[in-house]
């Protein structure tokens, strides 16, 4: 048996218990460079915990996934947070849950559109990262050093994405 799952708007709101939309503000908008560069400022703040911890920056290449998708695990790195950055216009489906005592609730999912990225905090459950259409690089901002920084948990049952929900 698989469960249903609808794809929501990504926006700030919606996605702030599980971290920060990536995208550019007007609000944080800064002109530099003697006013040829516009800097979007502080969209999200890292975090890494843990001794000889350090934050890093990583490009992905995502393949893309093929529906319908059945999401059957999530993760999470309980000492630092995880950030990506599309490298390209092209959407993404961004999957997250609640903890609910140790473990993942129901996911809920996201499309990405537009640049838009996405910074999960430390300990926030989310599948990995899904890419749409065709392989897709992602600008990742993450924490390296010592000490088990990924958790896995498998779904007893099974969700579904459809493509159709897109």
């Amino acid at each position: 048996m698989s469960i249903s799952l609808p794809v929501e708007k990504l926006t700030p709101e919606a996605f702030a218990p599980f971290g920060t939309v990536i995208a550019p503000d007007p609000a944080t908008a800064r002109t530099i460079n003697g006013g040829t560069t516009t800097r979007f400022h502080a969209l999200a703040t890292c975090e890494a915990y843990g001794t000889d911890a350090a934050v890093i920056i990583s490009i992905f290449r995502g393949s893309p996934r093929r529906f319908p998708y059945q999401v059957d695990m999530m993760e999470r790195h309980p000492l630092g947070s995880q950030s990506f950055s599309p490298l390209s216009p092209r959407p993404f489906l961004v999957v997250v849950a609640e903890d609910h005592g140790g473990t993942p609730a129901k996911p809920r999912v996201f499309l990405a559109e537009n640049g838009q990225g996405v910074n999960y905090r430390a300990n926030v459950w989310h599948h990995p990262l899904m890419a749409l259409g065709k392989p897709s690089d992602f600008l990742v901002v993450d924490r390296d050093g010592p000490g088990d920084n990924l958790e896995e948990y498998i779904y007893p049952a099974l969700f579904t994405i459809e493509e159709t929900a897109f």
